[in-house]
């Protein structure tokens, strides 16, 4: 397996497909570089390299009892590209890994990155406040930490439900589906996905977004019981110097089924130089 060591002393695993222009995927919470496979093997197959990590805490990568913040995340994708010397990059990041590629574009700038893609992601702003009316209350990000310290296990088989819209009539997502989330999840540490709750839900990206100046693909399913649109997806687009919105109608925040299908032929198509 191949791991880059950050400044910190943290192993990153990741994983390296192909050959060609760079395609660097972060995934979400509390997932791993896994969620990416049918992407990444989509990217190859249309001649693009393919690169995508585990988050710290996270898969394979170190464990870790501090350091799980979206500063360390940024700085971690940083040293990701600049210790496989990657240029010419688009970034492409699902949820919580959408506030990770926001976070390096503001944080590192974007001179190894041409273009970025946001599926369902967190930013600006995931939690309710005076300025954010149509964000999330904080009682539901208490909820998830509470269900986490309880029984973490059984958490991630129920949070599989509207993750992947399983409770909607018509849901296209299979049994194994909802197990292969059950299972990159366990591979999260306990601390590491406590503390990484406050990064994708408290955490003001506005900034990040405004300093953005490469183009950007914000996708986003309307109907994403997780992340819901309307202060997320939509938010970003206003925000963002050049966005492209792609609104998936029906679509949850899982990227399953004929939303994965349509995902995936739009972000080939948006690889073009």
């Amino acid at each position: 397996m191949a791991f880059i060591t950050t400044t910190d002393g943290i192993d990153l695993f990741y994983k390296d497909w192909g050959s060609g222009s760079p395609v660097v995927f972060s995934h979400g919470w509390p997932l791993n570089a896994d969620a990416w496979d049918r992407q990444m093997f989509a990217v190859v197959e249309a001649g693009f390299r393919a690169v995508a990590h585990d988050r710290r805490g996270h898969g394979r990568s170190t464990q870790t009892a501090d350091g799980n913040d979206m500063d360390h995340y940024a700085d971690d994708l940083a040293a990701l590209l600049d210790q496989l010397d990657l240029t010419d990059v688009v970034l492409v990041g699902h949820s919580t890994g959408g506030g990770e590629v926001a976070h390096y574009l503001g944080r590192h700038g974007s001179a190894r990155v041409r273009k970025a893609v946001l599926v369902g992601a967190v930013p600006p702003l995931m939690l309710q406040t005076p300025d954010n009316p149509d964000g999330t209350p904080i009682d539901a990000f208490d909820g998830i930490r509470a269900g986490l310290l309880a029984d973490r296990s059984q958490f991630y088989r129920e949070l599989s439900v509207p993750f992947f819209g399983a409770n909607r009539e018509g849901s296209e997502v299979s049994d194994g589906t909802r197990e292969q989330f059950w299972r990159l999840s366990m591979q999260a540490g306990l601390k590491p996905a406590y503390d990484c709750v406050a990064q994708f839900s408290e955490v003001d990206y506005t900034a990040d977004l405004e300093k953005i100046d490469v183009p950007v693909l914000v996708a986003h399913g309307d109907d994403d019981q997780i992340v819901p649109i309307k202060a997320a997806g939509l938010r970003s687009a206003e925000i963002l110097k050049d966005a492209t919105l792609t609104v998936y109608p029906g679509a949850p925040h899982g990227i399953t089924g004929s939303y994965e299908e349509q995902l995936t032929r739009d972000l080939v198509a948006f690889l073009a130089p």
